[in-house]
């Protein structure tokens, strides 16, 4: 796997497709990496003629990890967030939307469509707003604002997120954990088959695992405050996917995205959860296609319902 170095660390990153072609640079959520987008997702950017960028966040895969950080208080980050008081962190979303812009850069690529996911589309979200001059366009999927007050996971979700492995040293029992929680989290219109959801999760753990990394990211989420000004200051073409099903980022922090960024165009899945699963590839493919090349449908209302 190809590394650079950026901002003092080394990060993980895998490049498809012609250089010479548009570029399109990916960024994942909270605790995923580079290879946890799908082949069918990656290649099918390819045969749509992008040149797709796709890399590992700080303490994610096998870029750089800040164990010296430690294991952060997720409790005491969340109580002081949630009072609007300071949150210290080893690093926050800005730091990783420079890495994301060091990618960039290593790779000579001055201008991409960018399309993040989750906490990827909050390092997404600020790309657009504080580096105007490298993004074509903004897809922000299943992504929120960070402004308090939206809903949180649903209820059933707290507990088992908090949860850890029975056994934290097993492979097969992280590999379970993972599962479980995928399970919880996904699309229930489309769920995804159980010989996927276990090959992927198994690939993830085995490639890289790093609980610590995954609480750094999200204490640096809770550091970084909401991006409500920030979004308004966008000039890129925006648009927003968000599930009507998603328990952990609820369909509210869609909306809030959208309406916050001048002109996004806001489409809701219905049945689509916190994930990306197979069955609705295509049409994300087709509708990150149409909004890049500017050739999306005129929208005639506030939201688009989209059924397959």
């Amino acid at each position: 796997m190809p590394t650079l170095n950026a901002n003092g660390i080394c990060l993980a990153f895998d490049t498809a497709g012609d250089p010479k072609a548009v570029p399109l640079l990916l960024v994942h959520g909270l605790g995923m990496q580079l290879s946890n987008w799908s082949d069918e997702f990656v290649d099918g950017l390819v045969e749509l003629g992008f040149y797709v960028i796709r890399f590992d966040h700080r303490d994610s895969g096998l870029s750089t990890k800040f164990e010296h950080a430690g294991m952060p208080s997720l409790p005491l980050a969340r109580f002081k967030a949630r009072l609007g008081w300071p949150v210290h962190a080893p690093y926050c979303l800005d730091d990783m939307a420079n890495d994301a812009i060091g990618v960039l850069s290593a790779l000579g690529v001055a201008r991409a469509h960018v399309v993040g996911v989750a906490m990827g589309g909050m390092v997404a979200q600020i790309l657009a707003a504080r580096f105007p001059q490298r993004v074509l366009s903004l897809t922000s999927i299943m992504s929120s604002s960070g402004r308090r007050g939206l809903p949180g996971p649903a209820k059933k979700l707290r507990k088992l997120l908090t949860r850890r492995p029975g056994d934290p040293t097993d492979i097969d029992s992280i590999v379970e954990h993972g599962i479980d929680l995928m399970r919880a989290i996904g699309s229930p219109a489309y769920p995804t088959p159980e010989r996927l959801l276990r090959r992927d999760v198994g690939r993830s753990v085995r490639r890289s695992y790093c609980p610590s990394g995954d609480a750094r990211q999200m204490v640096a989420i809770a550091a970084s405050g909401d991006r409500c000004a920030l979004l308004a200051s966008i000039v890129a073409p925006a648009l927003v996917i968000h599930g009507a099903a998603d328990p952990l980022v609820p369909l509210a922090c869609g909306e809030d995205t959208a309406a916050r960024i001048p002109g996004a165009r806001l489409e809701v899945i219905e049945g689509m959860g916190h994930d990306l699963p197979p069955q609705l590839v295509e049409r994300l493919l087709a509708l990150i296609d149409a909004h890049a090349r500017g050739k999306m449908l005129p929208d005639s209302a506030p939201r688009l319902f989209v059924k397959q």
